[in-house]
């Protein structure tokens, strides 16, 4: 029997069901994959029914967990040939980068919404082998359900921040079952193996960051690094930046003027959606700004203040453009971003003080040299200008980044083998 608080939350997620349809509504104004195919978000659909399906359901909610699973199915195929993947998302980046994973035989489709009802449908369609969870991605119904239908879930690359864990302790006669329920969880790092456990997880192995095995798209890289080799000045860029950031930077350069031609700067946020507020922001304090859109493969052309990232699933061409990366989400306290990729692109990172959302990756790359923390944004630009105007500690510092994702390589290989386990149970 449901305790009182899952059948609170049942309540409440069935009786927001028409407050979703009008976000999505809203949200497709601004992103049209919002408004695609909008009622398998609540368990119906148009792909034929799956008989005696082998699907390996994976679910990435948004972007950067689907590119974590696009390096875990790519080491599946390689483990388990033939494998077909029935892949889930929450969000319209998430589901645009998820495309690309796609082979003949896979499906992709909307996460169903938390309603039995709805997971229910999902189950009963597609008939998954096994289920794996990105990273966070824990709810309620969606693993109770999957229990009850005999499909085995296992939560993968799994992290939990403190922060994480005092909220669902909050819940904890709600989400202590439902991490109880699950039939594996492979965590990143010891402390997250920790916090999972107090959540009744079953806790089977420290896999180590599928992001480490990431490649940078080689192409990128050399048209990035063609691109810098024209430039009379070193970039600095403020990488997936969130909401605040931006004016931070502004007022950082307000009160030390001479810093805006010190360098070129490229600001990329985190969520395209705020791509236009962030330029009208710049235009109003009195810069210039180019946005990539408008380069083609020519690159930067003219003079710019700033350059404004605002294409998706291009983050290598940027950091490989760049000298130093100041990171998003770790000067306001939001967490911070994964510096991953930046290091795998030979990028120094200077980051904030807020990374409580990938805590253990950034003491290990401040550990390991790949990046230097400041108490925020004035002393990032700081460093970062002061780092730039020497060509031998730069080298050193691009040396050190490189040999930090080197060092953690190989969890896809681990988390493959695991899964490929979990197939023949």
């Amino acid at each position: 029997m449901p305790g009182l608080h899952h059948t609170a939350y049942n309540l409440l997620v069935w009786l927001a069901q028409p407050l979703l349809r009008r976000k999505l509504a809203r949200r497709a104004v601004a992103e049209p994959g919002y408004g695609v195919a909008v009622p398998e978000r609540f368990g119906h659909y148009t792909q034929p029914l799956e008989a005696a399906s082998e699907l390996v359901w994976v679910h990435a909610v948004s972007l950067g967990e689907s590119r974590a699973a696009g390096i875990l199915i790519q080491a599946l195929r390689e483990a388990v040939p033939g494998v077909r993947i029935l892949l889930t998302h929450g969000t319209a980046t998430g589901r645009a980068e998820g495309q690309r994973l796609l082979r003949a035989g896979d499906v992709q489709v909307w996460q169903p919404w938390d309603t039995p009802a709805a997971v229910q449908r999902f189950l009963k369609h597609f008939r998954p082998r096994v289920g794996l969870l990105m990273e966070t991605e824990v709810w309620p119904n969606l693993v109770l359900q999957s229990r009850a239908a005999g499909v085995p879930l296992a939560l993968v690359n799994a992290r939990m921040s403190e922060k994480s864990l005092r909220s669902a302790l909050r819940w904890a006669t709600l989400m202590q079952p439902t991490y109880g329920a699950l039939s594996a969880v492979w965590a990143q790092t010891a402390d997250d193996a920790q916090r999972l456990a107090e959540l009744s997880a079953p806790v089977q192995a420290i896999t180590g960051n599928l992001k480490f095995d990431a490649q940078p798209d080689a192409a990128q890289c050399v048209q990035a690094q063609a691109w810098r080799a024209r430039l009379q000045k070193p970039v600095i860029m403020l990488a997936s930046s969130r909401e605040g950031e931006e004016a931070q930077w502004l007022e950082t350069l307000r009160a030390a003027p001479e810093a805006l031609h010190q360098a070129q700067w490229l600001i990329v946020p985190r969520h395209p959606q705020r791509v236009d507020e962030v330029e009208q922001l710049l235009v109003q304090a009195g810069l210039t700004v180019s946005r990539r859109s408008s380069w083609r493969d020519a690159g930067p052309q003219g003079a710019a203040d700033v350059w404004l990232g605002d294409s998706l699933g291009e983050m290598a061409l940027y950091y490989s453009l760049s000298d130093v990366a100041m990171l998003g989400g770790s000067f306001a306290p939001l967490g911070g971003q994964n510096l991953i990729e930046a290091a795998a692109c030979a990028c120094p990172v200077v980051m904030g003080p807020h990374t409580f959302n990938f805590a253990e990756v950034a003491q290990h790359a401040q550990a390991e040299g790949a990046a230097r923390r400041v108490p925020d944004m004035a002393q990032a630009v700081q460093l970062a200008l002061t780092s730039v105007t020497d060509s031998a500690a730069m080298q050193s510092w691009r040396t050190q980044a490189l040999a930090f994702t080197q060092a953690h390589k190989g969890a896809a290989r681990r988390v493959a083998a695991l899964v490929k386990d979990l197939l023949v149970l």
